[in-house]
């Protein structure tokens, strides 16, 4: 997605500093940029502006104030950067877990907005990648498993061998139109009903 193109939600209280900010966004190019100087009611403001990234400028936040916004890191699913006076140990991890994507301690300088904005959209897409195909291997194992049990299921009940088993679960679902994934779980749980003990 070109800079110009990307929706930039800026959340500050202070307007001096929001005004870096904007224009540290503005010279590198990005023209929708929102400021908010009021964090109240802002999950509901941040669904009315759908934006592609979230800049968030603490000065001096409190314990309260981070972990609001480490809910709402949670919350949103979106790059997030967070600048922030100071810090410490415990609130650079708790970031990290929320999952804000550039976590800045004493760095706001007009200059440093764009590199920054960068890594935090970088790093964030490779962690949602990463968490992607960790789904899809946890489901693809999960298919695995129901298909084996489906097996199981067919070689007792029709005395088949494994591949012949396995043959008519995939011939099943291609005459369905379905996966075979599908095909197996209908018949675990069809195994389930008929005979409980089938479907342990």
């Amino acid at each position: 997605m070109a800079a110009g193109s990307l929706t930039i939600l800026v959340i500050d209280e202070n307007r001096i500093r929001a005004s870096i900010i904007e224009a540290g966004l503005r010279d590198a190019g990005h023209r929708h940029v929102t400021v908010i100087h009021d964090v109240a009611g802002i999950a509901r403001r941040i669904g009315e502006i759908e934006p592609d990234v979230i800049v968030i400028d603490l000065e001096n936040p409190n314990r309260d104030m981070l972990e609001n916004m480490f809910q709402l890191s949670r919350a949103v699913k979106r790059p997030i950067a967070m600048f922030v006076d100071r810090s410490d140990q415990a609130s650079i991890e708790a970031a990290v877990d929320a999952g804000v994507s550039a976590y800045v301690v004493d760095g706001l300088k007009k200059e440093r907005i764009k590199p920054i904005l960068d890594m935090a959209i970088s790093r964030f897409n490779a962690f949602s990648r990463m968490a992607r195909e960790l789904e899809e291997a946890r489901s693809e194992l999960e298919n695995r498993k129901v298909i084996d049990r489906a097996k199981g299921i067919l070689m007792k009940s029709r005395r088949l061998s494994e591949e012949a088993a396995y043959t008519l679960l995939r011939k099943t679902a291609m005459n369905q139109n379905r996966k075979i994934a599908d095909i197996a779980q209908s018949l675990v749980t069809a195994a389930g009903l008929l005979d409980p003990l089938e479907g342990e």
